[in-house]
């Protein structure tokens, strides 16, 4: 069984990403987005980053480990 890539997040004025947990996420989204959908948002972004992407929302990036 092939295991889950780590989400990973930084402020785009950081250089270190950091592990963040799916909750976490959501809450930094939700921060970020205001009128959002956190959970949505968290969804798109994890399937967009097993390409390998970069999503920025606000000042806050997001990717998968690898």
């Amino acid at each position: 069984m092939k295991k889950q890539k780590q989400l990973m997040t930084q402020f785009i004025y950081e250089k270190v990403w950091t592990k963040v947990s799916d909750q976490e996420a959501i809450r930094l989204i939700d921060d970020e987005m205001k009128m959002g959908d956190g959970k949505g948002t968290l969804e798109y972004i994890k399937s967009t980053g097993a390409n390998g992407k970069i999503i920025t929302i606000g000042e806050c990036r997001f990717k998968l480990e690898g």
